[in-house]
């Protein structure tokens, strides 16, 4: 009496070409950006690095360049390039009221890049005074 067993070999194969075909188009897919994560160091003095710029953005949409204010948007590009030119590390912190919608914060943004501005670091909260 001969038994009837299935062939699996084809699935195997099946199954394996899927598996190739799965490994190489995954890379391809995956999309994102690059992010830079903050260096941490072994000082726990709390003190504030000298030299960094923050810019921070109220809900009545003046701009101020560490504690300086400006009232409008040329008036800031214009200190940016004043403050930035003759500096090496063109790195700024921005930080924005939670009241002040996005389109503003990209417009700040754009007049940061627009003055020179290399690398610009989002400080992800702000609570209004």
């Amino acid at each position: 009496m001969a038994k009837a067993e299935p062939n699996v070999v084809p699935l195997c194969d099946v199954l394996l070409v899927l598996l190739i075909i799965f490994m190489v188009i995954t890379p391809l897919v995956q999309k994102g950006i690059d992010v830079k994560l903050p260096e941490t160091s072994a000082d726990t003095s709390g003190a504030q690095p000298t030299g960094l710029i923050v810019v921070t953005l109220k809900k009545d949409l003046t701009v101020d360049i560490n504690k300086d204010n400006f009232p409008d948007m040329k008036a800031v590009g214009d200190e940016l390039r004043r403050l930035y030119s003759t500096r090496s590390d063109k790195t700024i912190f921005l930080r924005a009221d939670i009241k002040v919608p996005f389109a503003k914060v990209v417009d700040l943004i754009d007049t940061c890049k627009a003055a020179g501005i290399e690398t610009l670091g989002l400080v992800p909260e702000y609570i209004s005074e």
